[in-house]
């Protein structure tokens, strides 16, 4: 095996492409045919065609791709790790002691310059937003509905949320609200994915617990938990507790009876630069819409159209994949979470609706000098830089025995189905430190359905009430140590991974039972692996 510092040189020496220049010993067969093939005869396909998605890299020549089609294979020797699959970020992985702040470190491999840049947004990050008008101008605009003041009070050390006990409250996980289309014109705006879905008439797209001064908030979104145990192959007992969500105290009148309620825990931030530059090709060609090939996994991309361009394209980030780039997932969090206006959501009441009159007559923060929005384009540029370059932190006892082995159950069991070990992401990247990179997300970013117990009845684009995006796996290991906490899966139910996994069901009901009927001392070095990441 390669040493660390051995491996560090040679992505160094290629200037940040971590690829082997020599071809790894070993292959497998590639299941995954190309997406024009896969989605044929589906409307997703018509939209892929029209919209101009490459089904193979363009970015590529004939060498590069035969490196990348070499490194990205499948592993078939679990004797020992993979060349470079410590730095499971590519040449920017953080390498730092694990800590708290395990999450918040930039990407190893920008600039001195690039650096300043980064400690700027990070401040924008943690800076706590005041309602208008105040002496701190710069500040103005929160509200006048809101979830939280400042970014990281909701990415808690730029890592994952946590659920709410009972009616207590919470910072880090929101109700998405959300019906269906209710008439011809609505159906129409949807069939032209000019609209994701609709929000409810008087509460808007989330429920907002806080209000400044004058106003009250909308209610406060309450969980009950039903615990219900299973019994593993071998006899091993565990309690899942299944959730219920209600909102208490509404504070403008009864919800629309077709309005949906979504809990959606806060992500980590780690590597969201990495996956924004991942080739549409290589995720396309992953989707089996129709599971033409039978194996039971479907896997289709969420295809959304940008809110400035109004051009298709693929989304890839939130819990079902309905946002296609990191800017645009910032200026959404602002507008909802926070109430401030960006050049990409100019609204600066934010979520309010029509029906929220007192809302909209408030006053907002905008500085003309500063520019038309709250937070203008400058601050976007920083947040944005921020959340493209927050590293993946280096993978830990990966040569361990046990985690070798829950490895091999990993792949053998068919969790890289949906987890997808490894892409190399574009040549062409914007930024250099983000181009060419083989990394290691464990995840093919598409949606699959989960099954009717992970299912939360909102459509939001192409994903059903029960489809998810399959979320990265990178950093998972590191949840306690940096949010001292372990609730996994869309709304925090799963107390630990072993639970996350027995909640799987749908197109990953096969993996699951394998899972269950697992042998102990292999779950546990299944969770072993889990950890290392």
């Amino acid at each position: 095996m390669r040493r660390p510092l051995d491996v560090l040189r040679r992505l160094r020496r290629a200037k940040g492409s971590p690829l082997p220049l020599k071809t790894p010993a070993g292959s497998v067969r590639w299941r995954f045919a190309i997406v024009a093939a896969a989605l044929t005869s589906s409307a997703i396909a018509g939209d892929l065609q029209s919209a101009g998605f490459a089904t193979t890299r363009t970015d590529l020549n004939a060498k590069d791709q035969a490196r990348v089609t070499a490194v990205t294979r499948p592993a078939t020797d679990f004797s020992k790790p993979e060349p470079f699959e410590r730095m499971q970020g590519g040449a920017g992985t953080s390498e730092k002691e694990v800590s708290r702040d395990s999450f918040s470190q930039s990407s190893e491999n920008i600039t001195f310059e690039e650096e300043g840049t980064f400690k700027l947004g990070n401040a924008l990050f943690r800076k706590n937003w005041v309602s208008s008008p105040s002496s701190t101008q710069a500040s103005d605009g929160l509200g006048p509905l809101f979830n939280e003041r400042a970014c990281q009070n909701c990415h808690l050390k730029d890592g994952r949320g946590r659920p709410p006990q009972g009616d207590a409250g919470t910072t880090s996980m929101f109700l998405r609200l959300a019906r269906d289309a209710g008439n011809a014109e609505e159906r129409a705006a949807l069939a032209g994915r000019k609209v994701l879905n609709f929000p409810d008439p008087v509460y808007g797209t989330q429920l907002q617990e806080l209000a400044v001064p004058g106003l009250k908030g909308e209610g406060r979104m309450r969980v009950d938990y039903q615990e219900r145990t299973v019994e593993l192959t071998d006899g091993t007992v565990i309690s899942l507790r299944k959730p219920t969500y209600s909102i208490t105290d509404l504070g403008y009148g009864p919800l629309d009876p077709r309005t949906t309620l979504s809990p959606r825990l806060t992500p980590p931030m780690i590597g969201l630069g990495l996956i924004e530059q991942i080739a549409p090709a290589d995720i396309l060609a992953r989707a089996d819409a129709d599971d033409r090939d039978g194996d039971g996994i479907s896997g289709k991309p969420n295809i959304v159209r940008d809110g400035l361009s109004g051009e298709l394209t693929l989304g890839r980030f939130g819990w079902k994949a309905q946002t296609a780039s990191i800017r645009q997932q910032a200026a959404d969090a602002f507008a909802g979470d926070i109430g401030i206006s960006t050049p990409e959501e100019p609204k600066h009441w934010g979520d309010c609706t029509p029906a929220q009159e007192k809302c909209l007559a408030m006053p907002n923060g905008v500085q003309e000098r500063l520019g038309p929005a709250e937070a203008p384009a400058p601050v976007m540029d920083l947040v944005t830089f921020y959340s493209q370059n927050l590293a993946v932190p280096a993978r830990r006892d990966l040569d361990a025995a046990d985690v070798l082995a829950g490895k091999e159950i990993f792949y053998e069991i068919g969790c890289i189905a949906c987890h997808t070990p490894k892409f190399v992401t574009r040549r062409d990247a914007p930024d250099k430190a983000q181009a060419f990179q083989l990394i290691w997300p464990y995840s093919d970013f598409l949606l699959h359905d989960m099954g009717p117990d992970l299912a939360d009845g909102q459509a939001v684009g192409d994903a059903t009430g029960s489809e998810w995006r399959t979320p990265p796996l990178w950093g998972i290991g590191l949840t306690e140590t940096v949010n001292g906490n372990s609730f996994y899966l869309h709304d925090g139910r799963a107390r630990s991974l072993v639970e996350a996994i027995l909640w799987h069901g749908g197109e990953a009901q096969n993996a699951r039972d394998r899972f269950a009927a697992a042998k102990a001392g292999e779950r546990d070095a299944l969770v072993k692996f889990l950890e290392s990441l």
